[in-house]
């Protein structure tokens, strides 16, 4: 096999999955018929690449293939209304001239929204969503959700099968639905961009094609909803976070925030970013996406590490929590706390968290512990949090860097009693 056609359908994989799924789904109107005959296309690359060359346009390549497979699957069955019972557009197409109705059309939209129907549990719409739009795998989406990857497998499938009994419509909702169906949508597209940010695993720290991905949506629920505070906050915390995205590697090195070069932040997006949660805020009370923004944008606003306004974030934390109430976030602000007000009330708030069930196999709270422990000067506690980090963590770049923190600690180290 060719390796330049395997990474070619790898990263067609990685940026067209969602374009030829959802695309494909319109003509089968079921979505597991559509992930076989996509999943068919991308072998056919793997075998039809080698001797006719990579098409200078993969993404239409396989959405060919995979609609024509489709298709071909369709005409099989007796009757068109029994090919389609399910996905169909159960409403005429709207009137370009609506006033009412949405006027971007886009078929990654269509399936966010169906994966994400009031029918369906709202953690089932978030995993269902990253595992067909974004082409996770059932493991990567079960790491997201600190879940077991059986878990998730029944997750999703029970997921489906709500679809098929529900006969959710493959269709953006009209425009007097969306503020009832956004909420569902922001976290996946959010969802998706953490999952991006930083990957759960593999070898790269960062999975540009979800970030961008998650960047593009969310600028697409910017066009849909020009008034929505949440999806502003959403935007701007996207834009704020990823304008690091330069400097957060060193030679394939990870560079923490505290040593990141702020002259090579994107200015430009930092600037729409702080816009965006300035219009979020003014939302009385904030919604957690407008929060999160905010935290994002004392971040970029500081022009050095010790500059940083840690009160302020943690007074931000404090609103987020009472608002959402999750692990991870109490997390953060517990490392807040720590850089505020010193790494001895960091490790108490952390140490505060350890019975929480969700952070049990989490990475991020064992190495800030560590972190905590290597600053209080005790050496062998923070050895051994940075090794349970190292064992919970399935990153390569990050599990170097657990890594070179323990052999800069040395190899001997003394355990505090």
């Amino acid at each position: 096999m060719n390796a330049s056609v395997e990474a070619a359908v790898a990263e067609a994989h990685r940026r067209e999955w969602a374009f030829v799924l959802a695309a494909t789904v319109r003509v089968t109107g079921d979505i597991d018929l559509a992930e076989e005959c996509v999943q068919d296309a991308y072998a056919r690359a793997l075998a039809t690449w080698s001797t006719g060359g990579i098409p200078t346009k993969p993404g239409a390549w396989l959405t060919t293939v995979a609609r024509r497979r489709a298709i071909d699957m369709v005409r099989r069955v007796s009757t068109l209304d029994r090919a389609l019972p399910l996905l169909v557009e159960t409403a005429p197409a709207p009137d370009p001239g609506d006033p009412d109705a949405p006027d971007i059309v886009d078929d990654r939209l269509r399936l966010i929204f169906t994966c994400c129907h009031p029918a369906i549990g709202f953690d089932a719409q978030i995993a269902l969503t990253l595992r067909l739009l974004c082409g996770l795998t059932t493991a990567e989406v079960a790491r997201a959700f600190l879940v077991s990857e059986a878990t998730m497998a029944a997750r999703i499938t029970r997921a489906k099968k709500k679809i098929t009994l529900a006969r959710i419509p493959y269709r953006v909702p009209p425009l007097d639905e969306l503020p009832s169906r956004i909420e569902a949508v922001l976290s996946v597209v959010h969802l998706l961009y953490t999952t991006g940010h930083t990957a759960p695993l593999g070898t790269d720290l960062i999975r540009r094609d979800l970030v961008e991905r998650s960047l593009d949506l969310a600028r697409v629920l910017r066009a849909l909803l020009p008034q929505d505070a949440d999806v502003a906050g959403l935007l701007a915390l996207i834009l704020l976070t990823d304008a690091r995205r330069a400097t957060r590697l060193h030679d394939g090195q990870l560079v923490l925030l505290s040593d990141q070069d702020r002259t090579q932040w994107d200015r430009a997006a930092i600037t729409e970013g702080v816009a965006l949660v300035r219009e979020a805020l003014r939302r009385r009370p904030p919604g957690r996406f407008a929060l999160m923004a905010a935290i994002a944008a004392v971040h970029s606003e500081a022009p050095t590490w010790d500059s940083t306004d840690w009160r302020e974030i943690v007074g931000l934390y404090d609103l987020l929590v009472a608002l959402w109430p999750s692990p991870v976030v109490a997390l953060n602000r517990a490392v807040a706390v720590g850089l505020a007000e010193g790494p001895e009330a960091g490790l108490a708030a952390l140490d505060a968290l350890a019975t929480e069930p969700v952070l049990a196999t989490y990475s991020y709270l064992a190495s800030a512990r560590a972190d905590f422990l290597r600053r209080l000067d005790r050496a062998g506690d923070a050895r051994l949090a940075y090794e349970e980090a190292l064992l919970l963590s399935e990153n390569a770049v990050e599990r170097a860097f657990l890594e070179d923190r323990l052999g800069q600690m040395g190899a001997e180290t003394r355990r505090d009693p």
